[in-house]
């Protein structure tokens, strides 16, 4: 369950590029008919360092009260996007997850192209830290999806690029299935399907495919992911949008 949670917040942070300064989207997740949690990602406009600004995207997941009896969420997760080129500076992981605890951090230096991981231990309060060679163009998980819906999303095609998380570098592709009209937060509204996999697997560790919609225009708002897991299926659906256009029918 733990993992599954990770990767519902992978998904907030990821999908939007097309977006407005202050834009929040706020999701409900639900396994089955249970409501377990609730996400919200923001996109702000912040200063960086004394001589650059940044795009800062934040997601914050916890879960509802009920179901923090069952296991409690309470993660947050932040890329630091250099609004010219797009690409990261920086990527903050501070994972609580019932009795899991994750900090992990990727500084990224694209003039030498490397990257300095640092993983803190919670055994011996110190961080762990290693250098690592990385591609002149890859991005962290939830800047790798806001690149997304900056694309021409066309049913049929398949994109791809590289991504560096926890200490490794992998393809990703992203695989656009179809347009189909669904209901939203909006009402009913045209959206594009796609699905993330690397290397042909499944993008999240221990569940099934995973599947996304975003709305067909401009925007590409995230509505809806839904996918099935072992020991049932979940989905995370759009409650809330603030700082967005209405997205066209």
């Amino acid at each position: 369950m733990k993992r599954i949670l990770i990767a519902i917040l992978v998904f907030y942070i990821g999908v939007a590029w097309a977006y407005k300064n202050n834009e929040k989207l706020t999701f409900e997740t639900k396994y089955g008919i249970i409501s377990a949690a609730e996400a919200v990602l923001e996109v702000n406009e912040v200063a960086y360092t004394d001589s650059s600004n940044a795009l800062r995207i934040s997601a914050k997941t916890k879960t509802y009260p009920f179901f923090d009896s069952i296991f409690k969420v309470r993660d947050e997760i932040y890329s630091y996007i250099d609004p010219t080129t797009k690409l990261p500076y920086e990527f903050i992981k501070n994972l609580k997850e019932g009795n899991y605890r994750q900090k992990r951090e990727h500084s990224f230096d694209r003039k030498n192209l490397t990257t300095l991981y640092r993983r803190w231990s919670f055994k011996t309060e110190k961080w762990r830290e290693k250098v690592l060679e990385i591609p002149a163009d890859t991005y962290d998980m939830f800047s790798a999806f806001y690149w997304t819906r900056e694309q021409n999303l066309t049913p049929g095609d398949t994109l791809s690029l590289s991504v560096t998380s926890d200490g490794t570098t992998a393809p990703i592709k992203i695989i656009v299935h179809k347009r189909e009209k669904i209901d939203t937060l909006f009402g009913k509204r045209n959206c594009i399907m796609i699905e993330p996999v690397v290397d042909g697997e499944t993008i999240f560790a221990n569940s099934g495919r995973v599947f996304i919609w975003l709305t067909d225009d401009e925007q590409k708002i995230p509505v809806l992911l839904e996918s099935k897991i072992v020991f049932g299926s979940f989905k995370a659906i759009l409650i809330k949008a603030e700082n967005v256009s209405t997205p066209k029918k």
